[in-house]
C-alpha cells in the first residue's frame, strides 16, 4: 500500500503539471510550490510557542481560525504558521490581516517533511478535519511533536474502516488526540485509536460563524439593492444549483435574488449572467450611492469573501453544492443569522445538514419543482419562516464551544505556555 501511495503522489503531481497548461488553479498550485525551500522566510520568532496549522483549503481554514484566534487572545506571544494544500485557500488566507505566515504545503515526501519541519520548528501541530499525508505525519511523530486533529469528521465509507485500510489506520495512530464533530465519528474511530484519545467537541465552524455574525458590518450596495423587498440569497452555487432557480426568478420579479457563485472567474460570471437575463453584478453597483433600478431583481456577486455577510440580508437562503459530487457547502454561515436554509440532495458528507433538517431549520430538495414549492411556502408563511429560522439559529448556538474545548486541552497539558 505504501508503494501505491507513492505512485499516487507522483501521478497527482504529473496530472497537475498537465492541467496547469489550461487550468489557473493547477498553475497556481505549481507556482506556489516552485523553489519553495529556496525562498527567504521570516516567521517573527519570539518567546511564544510556534503553532503550525494545516488546512486543506479555505473551509478548513475557517474551522481552524477560531482556535488560533482564541490561542492568540490567551497567549499573544504565540507564533502561527498556516499551510494550505489548495490555491484557493492560500490566496484568501494570505490576505487575512490576522495571520502573517501563510505557506503552501510542499508535496508529501520524506525529504520535504524533514525540510519543512526543520524550517518552521513547530511546538504544536493542528491538523484540520482531514488530509492525512503520510510522511508529514510520520516526521511529526518521530520528532515527538504533539499533533491534534481538530473538527474531525469520519464516515464509514472512508478507507480507514475497510478491510484494506491498514495503511490508513496507521496514519490515524500518528495523532495524539482527536477533537471530533459528532458522536458518530467517535464510534467509527474508537476501536482504532482508543477512547482516551477522543473528545467529541463539536464543529469549530459554529464558533466562527457566531463571531462573524456578531461583528456584522453593513454593505451599503447590498442594502440598497435589497430595499424593502423579500430577498433570496443563494451562496456557493454551481451551474446545477443555479439551473434550479431560473424559472422561479423569472416568475417573481418583485423578489430580490442574490447569487454568490462558488467560482467567480470571468467566464463563470458570464455564464451565470446568461442564466438570469437582466441580472447585474456587484462590481457594477458597488460605487452607486442610490438604489439600483427596479428592473434588476437579480444580483450576481463577482468577488470572494462577502458571502458570510450576504446571508444577513436574506429572507430565506439556499446553499449550493448539493447537486455535485463534492457535496454541500457551508450551511452554518446562513443558519447563524436565523434564516431557513434550503439545499440539494448530496449532503452525505455534511452530518450537520441532516441535523439541521431534523431541527426544522433546513430543507432539502431534489429538483426545481420541489425548490419552488418550499421557497414559495417559506416566503408566504411568516410563522413557518420564523419558526424555521429560529430553529436554525438555535442549532448553531447549541453546537458552539468547540474552540474553547480544544484550547482548554492544550492549556491543561501546558502546551501553550513557556
Amino acid at each position: 500500500m505504501a508503494f501505491l501511495y507513492n505512485i499516487f503522489l507522483a501521478t497527482y503531481v504529473t496530472g497537475v503539471r498537465v492541467a496547469s497548461l489550461w487550468n489557473p488553479k493547477a498553475k497556481a498550485w505549481l507556482a506556489g510550490r516552485k523553489d519553495f525551500f529556496a525562498k527567504q522566510y521570516s516567521f517573527h520568532p519570539g518567546d511564544g510557542k510556534t503553532i503550525w496549522m494545516h488546512a486543506a483549503s479555505l473551509g478548513e481554514f475557517e474551522q481552524g481560525r477560531p482556535v488560533l484566534k482564541l490561542i492568540g487572545e490567551k497567549f499573544p506571544e504565540s507564533i502561527f504558521i498556516i499551510t494550505f494544500f489548495s490555491p484557493s485557500g492560500y490566496q484568501i488566507a494570505s490576505k487575512d490581516p490576522d495571520f502573517k505566515n501563510i505557506l503552501y504545503l510542499p508535496i508529501d515526501s520524506r525529504k520535504n517533511a524533514r525540510k519543512l519541519l526543520d524550517l518552521i520548528r513547530p511546538d504544536i501541530v493542528l491538523w484540520v478535519k482531514y488530509e492525512f499525508w503520510r510522511y508529514y505525519l510520520e516526521e511529526i511523530n518521530r520528532r515527538k511533536i504533539p499533533i491534534l486533529l481538530i473538527s474531525g469528521a469520519f464516515r464509514k465509507t472512508q478507507p480507514f474502516f475497510k478491510s484494506y485500510g491498514k495503511f490508513w489506520r496507521k496514519l490515524l495512530a500518528q495523532f495524539d488526540h482527536f477533537f471530533l464533530q459528532n458522536p458518530a465519528s467517535a464510534e467509527l474511530v474508537i476501536d482504532i485509536v482508543g477512547n482516551e484519545k477522543i473528545t467529541v467537541s463539536g464543529d469549530t465552524r459554529c464558533d466562527r460563524v457566531i463571531n462573524v455574525a456578531d461583528n456584522f458590518s453593513e454593505i451599503s450596495a447590498i442594502a440598497n439593492f435589497c430595499g424593502d423587498a423579500q430577498v433570496v440569497v443563494a451562496g456557493s452555487t454551481w451551474e446545477d444549483d443555479e439551473a434550479e432557480w431560473v424559472h422561479f426568478v423569472k416568475q417573481h420579479p418583485k423578489i430580490k435574488f442574490i447569487f454568490a457563485p462558488h467560482e467567480v472567474d470571468e467566464e463563470n460570471i458570464r455564464d451565470v449572467m446568461r442564466e438570469f437575463p437582466g441580472a447585474i453584478t456587484y462590481s457594477s453597483i458597488a460605487q452607486q450611492s442610490s438604489k439600483p433600478g427596479d428592473n434588476s431583481n437579480c444580483l450576481v456577486i463577482d468577488n470572494i469573501g462577502m458571502l458570510s455577510k450576504l446571508y444577513k440580508y436574506a429572507t430565506i437562503t439556499y446553499v449550493g453544492g448539493g447537486f455535485g459530487y463534492d457535496g454541500l457547502h457551508n450551511i452554518l454561515e446562513a443558519a447563524v443569522y436565523g434564516k431557513p436554509v434550503i439545499f440539494g440532495p448530496e449532503y452525505e458528507k455534511n452530518f450537520e445538514a441532516a441535523e439541521l433538517i431534523d431541527a426544522g431549520g433546513g430543507f432539502t430538495i431534489t429538483n426545481a419543482i420541489e425548490l419552488e414549492k418550499i421557497a414559495a411556502k417559506l416566503l408566504s408563511n411568516d410563522e413557518m419562516r420564523e419558526r424555521s429560522g429560529n430553529a436554525a439559529r438555535s442549532y448553531i448556538l447549541q453546537n458552539a464551544g468547540a474552540s474553547e474545548k480544544i484550547v482548554a486541552y492544550l492549556e491543561k497539558r501546558n502546551l501553550l505556555g513557556n
